[in-house]
């Protein structure tokens, strides 16, 4: 039986590896609640008069997936674009495929997702986070209709953090799932807030931050565990492969 066990562990952590960013992945990313004290989070504000939001799956010369924040910014420079901040933008499948509604430039690509599961993702209510028209919005999955053909970029994740300034009902105080985790946030004016943590938090603390620190009244976590947040002068590597990517770039002249 000890044996036996043995193995099926084997199994679990095998499948670990092989998979996405997915629940089973993240569960394993738990760490103590450990913010840094002097900045526990990282922030980029963003004006829709000075900035656009723009999502990137593939690479459009070759069709391929980006895969890498290094590649996608280094092709963001090529075609002339000035990068504010990159970050991986939401849950994803092993096949570094979006879980839920990804359009891009007006092009569904996938389609919204409506089922039950187990994982962040699928800890309803979830939501979108869209531009339209050179406005940034959250919505809540179900208030989402994808017959709104004139959203320019939309991405479905989840949990919502914030919905109207209130938190999501399933999260808890002094909850020990933490883990570093990143975010998007809408203000009343219109503006947004693109945030990850320096540390492990709770959902219940980032979302918090998000409503009282930040000042956002809409929030959508984007992913976690293996998240990162690219903004110049960061000159790291990292070789971590995503399906998706939220990029803020300076509007041209």
């Amino acid at each position: 039986m000890r044996y036996r066990s043995s193995w099926i562990c084997f199994l679990v952590l095998v499948a670990l590896t092989l998979t996405g960013c997915s629940a089973l992945r993240q569960a394993m990313q738990n760490r103590p609640c450990v913010l840094n004290t002097s900045q526990p989070y990282d922030t980029v504000h963003i004006n829709p008069a000075l900035h656009n939001i723009t999502l990137h799956w593939k690479n459009p010369e070759t069709n391929e997936p980006f895969k890498t924040i290094n590649n996608l910014v280094e092709w963001l420079g090529s075609t002339g674009h000035s990068v504010v901040a990159v970050t991986n933008g939401g849950i994803f499948e092993p096949e570094l495929v979006p879980t839920g509604l990804y359009v891009e430039n007006g092009y569904e690509f996938r389609p919204l997702n409506l089922n039950d599961g187990y994982g962040n993702f699928y800890l309803k209510p979830n939501g979108v986070f869209f531009v339209q028209h050179n406005q940034f919005g959250i919505k809540e999955t179900t208030h989402f209709s994808t017959g709104e053909t004139d959203v320019d970029f939309a991405l479905q994740s989840g949990p919502l953090l914030l919905r109207d300034n209130q938190i999501h009902p399933a999260f808890t105080l002094g909850s020990k799932n933490c883990r570093l985790r990143s975010g998007i946030g809408i203000s009343p004016n219109g503006h947004a807030v693109l945030a990850i943590s320096n540390g492990a938090v709770n959902f219940i603390d980032f979302a918090t931050w998000f409503r009282d620190t930040a000042g956002v009244i809409d929030a959508l976590y984007l992913d976690g565990a293996i998240s990162t947040l690219h903004t110049p002068g960061d000159f790291s590597v990292s070789e971590e492969a995503y399906a998706g990517f939220l990029a803020v770039t300076r509007k041209k002249e």
